[in-house]
């Protein structure tokens, strides 16, 4: 089984190429949705956060506000590092489990679609990595159209993340994403049969 990690900026069009990889034949795990799963009330990752951060992070159904607790640690490094410690072990775990059940099923590949893979070291649980990229003035505009956010916010949230050259030179894989959707998945359309179909097909 060919197991890829998927990541890149936010912005970056990252969500839209793991949903076309889906539409190629891949099964999917999604770290967010991993994330939301780890959050259940009352679960080990819920009740360390809410140690961590305080019952203010509470919604008053008893879940976590992703968005307050994002105001939280997006402001502050020291607090990020604080979740992420917490999160990200707990998460690497829960991704192994479902890739270890997606190789029992017989999948033949899956794609890890993750914001922080590197930063949070699951790029240990693929066998390669694939970046979406795009150019920062062309987050920045996504950003705003698509979130809402000011320019000011938008550079906050690039600045908490690791950088542009650093998550590239990393990469095994850089999905262009300069232009428009379409032009992403030709781009992947040029990988798939160079890189997955020959894969399968070898094994």
């Amino acid at each position: 089984m060919l197991v890829i990690g998927l990541t890149g900026g936010i912005g970056t069009g990252k969500s839209e190429a793991a949903r076309y990889m889906v539409s190629l034949g891949a099964a999917l795990i999604d770290a967010d949705v991993v994330g939301h799963e780890a959050y259940t009330p009352h679960a080990e990752a819920w009740r360390r956060v809410v140690d961590a951060f305080g019952e203010g992070i509470l919604q008053p159904n008893g879940e976590i506000d992703r968005r307050r607790l994002g105001a939280i640690v997006f402001s502050d490094p020291e607090q990020l590092a604080r979740l992420n410690g917490i999160m990200h072990p707990l998460m690497a775990r829960m991704v192994q489990e479902r890739i270890d059940a997606l190789e029992a099923g017989g999948a033949e590949v899956v794609v890890v679609e993750a914001a922080l893979l590197y930063e949070a070291g699951w790029d240990s649980l693929v066998q390669e990595v694939w970046v979406t990229d795009s150019p920062e003035e062309a987050v920045i505009r996504r950003l705003s159209q698509r979130n809402g956010m000011s320019e000011e916010e938008a550079r906050k949230r690039l600045s908490s993340q690791m950088s542009r050259p650093e998550r590239l030179n990393r990469a095994d894989i850089v999905i262009d994403n300069s232009e428009d959707v379409a032009g992403m998945q030709r781009a992947i359309d040029g990988l798939w049969a160079a890189r997955v179909k020959e894969r399968i097909e070898q094994t």
